[in-house]
C-alpha cells in the first residue's frame, strides 16, 4: 500500500473527481490511502519523523530529482518487493522543512515548475496508476 500525506485542507470536488478517477483503478500493492494534515504539521514532519525503517519515504519537491515514469514504477515496485510500505509526502502551500527533505529516502521532482498541492494529488494519482500499469505490463503507458 502507498500512503500519501498531503498538506492542505480537504479537496474541492474537481480534485476529488480527478484523483478518484485513477485511485479506483489501483490494485494491491499500488493501492493508496490519503491523509490530510495541516500545512505547518506537514512542513515540520522532520522534527517528529513518524516513519519507520520499513517505510520508503518519498517527498515531492520541485528541487528533487526528475525521473521518468518507468523509473518511478521501478522505485515503487522495488520497495514493495523489499516488504516496505511507500509513503509519499506532498507539502502544503509553503513546502517542507530542510530537515524533512534530508530525512526522506527520495526527493522527487515531477517538474521544475511549482504546482498547487491539490493539482499534485491528481497528477500523483495518475502517475501511481501509470507505475502500476508499467509494472503489470499493461498498455496504458506508451513509449
Amino acid at each position: 500500500m502507498i500512503k500519501i500525506i498531503a498538506g492542505g485542507k480537504k479537496s474541492k470536488n474537481w480534485v476529488l473527481d480527478g484523483q478518484n478517477e485513477y485511485l479506483k483503478r489501483l490494485k494491491k500493492p499500488f493501492d493508496v490511502d490519503i491523509s490530510y494534515m495541516d500545512d505547518e504539521k506537514v512542513a515540520n514532519l522532520g522534527h517528529s519523523w513518524p516513519f519507520k525503517a520499513d517505510q520508503y519515504v518519498i517527498l515531492m519537491d520541485e528541487r528533487g530529482e526528475n525521473i521518468s515514469s518507468p523509473a518511478l514504477s521501478e522505485k515503487l515496485s522495488r520497495a514493495f518487493l523489499m516488504g516496505m510500505q511507500v509513503v509519499i509526502i506532498i507539502g502544503g502551500a509553503y513546502g517542507v522543512s530542510q530537515e524533512t527533505r534530508d530525512k526522506a529516502d527520495f526527493v522527487w521532482s515531477v517538474s521544475k515548475l511549482v504546482f498547487p498541492h491539490e493539482l499534485m494529488r491528481v497528477l500523483l494519482s495518475e502517475q501511481i496508476y501509470r507505475a502500476q500499469e508499467i509494472y503489470r505490463g499493461g498498455k496504458y503507458h506508451h513509449v
